[in-house]
């Protein structure tokens, strides 16, 4: 594998099933521009056989959160300019869209909390495993912004009225809530999600793999729609008075 990994940390403990586990736990695996290349590299790679023995991929978090989201700091260094902003996110997208696209089936094992970009990541998972103490939230309303790629793909997943719920307060819900709405398709004991996950990836590595890449391309067609429009309208919120401020003070209250 040619990707260097410094956001992400990989094992292989099954035939055929590649473990990434994201590596920042003191950020609580907050997601900086580092992190989306690195994950748009690797599901690149793999989808263009230079890892033709992963037959199927688990994501996880390691200590307290799958992931908190975008790294507020990242947020300040943008500054609010639309022009630096834009191909931030198309990064952002282009790392979703390679877990979409990845020829092998993704599943996301949600430990602890998903917050902004770690909701999006699950739903650009193909299945989504969580365990009981997993809370799902779009936090981006807190900090002025929208969750671009969330917005698009949640009424896909999880329908029009989550979707709103989730994007417009910004409120968290639990696996329990998760699995009722689709978002997630199974809860387990803490203790035994990645135990649960990898024996799933092993279930869909251990079939003939056209079959389950075909399957997985069939899906996802027709999925594209509406993304470049989300690109501007979330670029535009980096610009306003509303966000500036609410990232000063988000910063601010963990002394940054």
């Amino acid at each position: 594998m040619t990707v260097e990994l410094t956001r992400f940390a990989r094992t292989e403990p099954r035939p055929g099933v590649l473990v990434l586990t994201m590596a920042r736990p003191e950020k609580l695996n907050a997601m900086d521009g580092t992190w989306f290349r690195e994950l748009r590299d690797l599901m690149e790679a793999i989808g263009q056989g230079e890892d033709d023995h992963v037959r199927a991929v688990v994501l996880t978090g390691s200590g307290r959160a799958f992931s908190a989201g975008g790294d507020i700091d990242m947020f300040a260094g943008l500054d609010g300019d639309v022009a630096r902003v834009r191909p931030h996110l198309r990064l952002v997208y282009d790392a979703f869209h390679a877990v979409e696209r990845c020829a092998v089936p993704v599943i996301a094992a949600v430990n602890g909390l998903a917050y902004g970009g770690g909701t999006e990541l699950a739903l650009a998972a193909d299945v989504v495993l969580a365990g009981a103490s997993a809370r799902f939230a779009f936090k981006e309303p807190t900090v002025g912004l929208m969750p671009g790629y969330g917005i698009v793909r949640g009424p896909d997943v999880i329908g029009r009225h989550w979707t709103r719920y989730l994007a417009l307060s910004g409120r968290d819900i639990d696996a329990e809530r998760a699995e009722r709405i689709g978002l997630v398709q199974e809860v387990h004991p803490d203790a035994l999600l990645g135990e649960r996950a990898v024996a799933l990836a092993a279930d869909m590595a251990a079939h003939p793999p056209l079959a389950v890449r075909v399957g997985k391309a069939f899906v996802n067609r027709g999925t594209s729609g509406g993304f470049a429009e989300s690109v501007e309208a979330t670029a535009l919120l980096f610009d306003t008075d509303e966000h500036r401020a609410a990232v000063r003070t988000f910063r601010a209250d963990r002394g940054r």
